[in-house]
C-alpha cells in the first residue's frame, strides 16, 4: 500500500513554520481514476481557490467507490482540462447544470472536440431517457432523469478559454498555467500549475495521459524539465509496447488475409483520435497498392462523432501535426480521404453496411465496445470463422472488448449469446499511451528531484507497480492514492486516507442510481452554497427561503 500516513519527504522546516504561520493550505484530493483507469478527476486547494483538475466519466465496471466533488459546483473557481476524450471531460456539463459557472481552461483543439462529444454524450443520455420513461410511464415507474442535456452543452462551451502550447496564463491571484504538449490526442496537455502564496511557491505537474511515440498525425509528448509535485498517469505502468511495430505493414497484412477469406475486418476504435490515425494509416496502404486483389476495397467510419471529429482533424490544425504530416498537406493531400471512403451517420446507412457482402473495413465506435454501433457490427460479424475482429486500442478490464481479446468463447450482445468464431486481432504498439519505460523516460528528463510523484490512471494493482518502478528506477518519492485520498502539499502530510474498499460489480439499474443521486448531491451542495451566499440577508427574505426549504424537506420526509 503506498498511501503514506507521513511526510513521504524531506521539507525545510521554515517553510513548514511559514505555511503555519500564515495559514496557508495547499492540498489535493484524488476523485477519480484513482486505483481505475477512467473518470479523471482531481481538486486542488490552492490560495484560497477550489481547481478541478478534468471532471470525467467513468467507462466500464467501478472497481472502488468514487467520493464525491467535496464542494459545490458553485464554489468551483475553474476547470483544467487536460483533454477532449470522455473519461476526463464528460462530467463537466452536469457540474454546470448545478452552479458552476466560471472557466475551463483548455487547449483550442480540446475545445473544439469537446463540442462535439459532449454533445454526443447529451444526445446519448437524453435518448435512453426518452426510451426508459416510455416504459417507466407503462409500468408506472419514476421518471429517469438524464444527468444534462444538449442545452447544459451549450452553457458549458461558453465557459472555455482557449490556451496555446507553452504560454504561461494567470487564472487566478498567485495561480498560473502552462499546458505542453502531451502527445496523446489532437490538443491533449500536461498541465503546470504554479502556485505563489506568501512567498512559498509550488509547481504542481498534471501528465493528463502521456502519449506514445512515432504515431500518425501528432507530435511526440513534451517532456517536462522542472515540476515539485508530480501527477501521472499510469494506464500501461507496467507493461511495454516492444520495438516501434510496422503499424502500416501490420494493417495491411490483416486486411489482405481477411479479404481473402472473404470476411469483414471490424475495428472498434474511439471517435475522436484512433479513428483518424487509423485513416492515415489506410491513406497509405491504398496509396501504395499494399492490399493485392483487393486494391478497391471499401472502408466504412460508422460513428457521426467520428464524421464530425474527422472534420475538426481536417481543419486548420498546424501547430498540433507533426512533420510527416504537415509535409503531406504542404503538398495539398488530404491524409484522411481516400477513394473507396464511405461515412455513415445515419442509422439507416449504418444498418446498411451489414446487407452489403463484400469484404470491407467497419471502424465504429465505441473503442471499449461498451455502446454504440459498434456492438451491432459485432453481433453480424463475431460469428463468422471468415472476419477479423481488430483491436487497436486498450481495452478497460469488465469491458465487452477485453473480454474478447482474452478469449471468451461466447459473449452476451443485446441479450443474444454470440460465439466468438472470428480472428482477434490486435495491433501492437499502436497505444495512444506511453508505456512503463516512456513514462519512465517522461519523468526522467526532470532536472530535479521532486517531492512526491503521485500515481493515479491505471488499473488497480498498476498504479502501485509503476509507483514502485519510479521509486525503483528514479529514487522519487511516490504514492498511489485511492478514491478520496487527501495530501498537504507543502507537508507532505496524507489527510485523509482514501476508500480502499472495493465494491461489487453494479447492474445498469444501479449505475444508473448512482449518477441520479450523484446529481441530487451535487444539488443538495448548490443549496448549502446559496445559503452561505445569503448570510446577513433580509430578515423576511431569510424567513422566506427558510419556509421553502422546510416545505420541501417535509414533502421528501414523507
Amino acid at each position: 500500500m503506498k498511501i503514506l500516513l507521513k511526510p513521504p519527504w524531506h521539507v525545510h522546516t521554515e517553510t513548514v513554520h511559514l505555511a503555519s504561520e500564515k495559514g496557508i493550505m495547499m492540498k489535493i484530493t484524488f476523485l477519480g481514476a484513482a486505483h481505475e483507469v477512467t473518470g479523471s478527476c482531481t481538486l486542488l486547494h490552492a490560495c484560497g481557490k477550489n481547481i478541478l483538475i478534468d471532471c470525467g466519466m467513468e467507462q466500464g465496471p467501478d472497481i472502488y467507490e468514487n467520493r464525491d466533488i467535496p464542494v459545490a459546483p458553485g464554489d468551483i473557481d475553474c476547470i483544467l482540462l487536460t483533454h477532449a476524450h470522455i473519461d476526463h471531460s464528460g462530467k463537466i456539463p452536469l457540474l454546470v447544470a448545478n452552479g458552476f459557472s466560471h472557466s475551463i481552461y483548455a487547449t483550442g483543439a480540446t475545445a473544439q472536440l469537446c463540442q462535439i462529444m459532449l454533445l454526443d454524450s447529451a444526445h446519448i443520455q437524453e435518448s435512453e431517457a426518452a426510451w426508459r420513461n416510455r416504459k417507466a410511464q407503462r409500468a408506472g415507474q419514476t421518471a429517469y432523469t438524464p444527468l444534462y442535456t444538449a442545452q447544459d452543452v451549450h452553457k458549458t462551451m461558453e465557459l472555455f478559454t482557449s490556451c496555446d502550447y507553452n504560454h504561461t496564463y494567470d487564472v487566478c491571484e498567485g495561480i498560473q498555467i502552462r499546458f505542453l504538449d502531451a502527445g496523446h490526442l489532437l490538443g491533449s496537455a500536461s498541465i503546470e500549475i504554479i502556485v505563489t502564496e506568501h512567498n512559498i511557491t509550488k509547481k504542481i505537474l498534471f501528465s493528463g495521459d502521456v502519449g506514445n511515440v512515432d504515431r500518425p498525425l501528432i507530435r511526440d509528448p513534451s517532456k517536462p524539465e522542472y515540476a515539485d509535485i508530480i501527477i501521472i498517469e499510469s494506464t500501461y505502468g507496467n507493461r511495454l509496447h516492444g520495438e516501434r511495430k510496422d503499424y502500416i505493414g501490420q494493417l495491411s497484412a490483416i486486411l489482405q488475409q481477411t479479404f481473402d477469406r472473404g470476411g469483414n475486418v471490424v475495428i472498434p476504435a474511439f471517435a475522436v483520435g484512433r479513428t483518424q490515425e487509423l485513416l492515415y494509416l489506410i491513406h497509405e496502404i491504398k496509396d501504395r497498392g499494399m492490399v493485392k486483389n483487393h486494391t478497391a476495397f471499401p472502408v466504412w467510419v460508422d460513428s457521426p462523432l467520428a464524421v464530425e471529429s474527422t472534420r475538426i482533424y481536417e481543419g486548420d490544425k498546424m501547430e498540433y501535426y507533426d512533420e510527416k504530416t504537415l509535409q503531406w498537406i504542404r503538398n495539398g493531400v488530404n491524409v484522411l480521404t481516400f477513394k473507396g471512403l464511405n461515412l455513415s451517420v445515419s442509422s439507416e446507412e449504418s444498418k446498411a453496411i451489414n446487407s452489403d457482402p463484400r469484404p470491407k473495413v467497419i471502424i465504429s465506435a465505441s473503442g471499449m465496445c461498451e455502446a454504440g454501433r459498434i456492438r451491432h457490427h459485432l453481433k453480424h460479424n463475431l460469428w463468422r470463422r471468415d472476419s477479423s475482429i481488430l483491436f487497436v486500442g486498450y481495452q478497460a478490464e469488465g469491458t465487452l472488448g477485453r473480454h474478447c481479446m482474452e478469449g471468451a468463447k461466447t459473449v452476451k450482445i443485446f441479450g443474444e449469446e454470440i460465439q466468438v468464431n472470428a480472428h482477434i486481432e490486435i495491433m501492437e504498439g499502436i497505444s495512444g499511451h506511453a508505456d512503463k519505460n516512456l513514462l519512465l523516460s517522461w519523468l526522467g528528463n526532470l532536472k530535479n528531484t521532486p517531492d512526491c510523484v503521485y500515481v493515479n490512471h491505471g488499473d488497480d494493482t498498476v498504479c502501485d507497480e509503476f509507483a514502485d518502478a519510479i521509486r525503483e528506477t528514479l529514487h522519487f518519492h511516490t504514492a498511489a492514492p485511492y478514491s478520496g485520498s487527501e495530501y498537504d502539499l507543502i507537508t507532505g502530510a496524507c489527510l485523509f486516507v482514501g476508500n480502499q474498499e472495493k465494491i461489487k460489480r453494479k447492474t445498469d439499474k444501479q449505475q444508473r442510481n448512482v449518477g441520479i443521486f450523484e446529481a441530487l448531491l451535487m444539488a443538495g451542495k448548490r443549496l448549502i452554497s446559496i445559503i452561505e451566499k445569503h448570510r446577513g440577508g433580509s430578515n423576511k427574505d431569510l424567513a422566506k427561503f427558510t419556509n421553502q426549504i422546510n416545505t420541501l424537506c417535509n414533502k421528501w420526509e414523507k
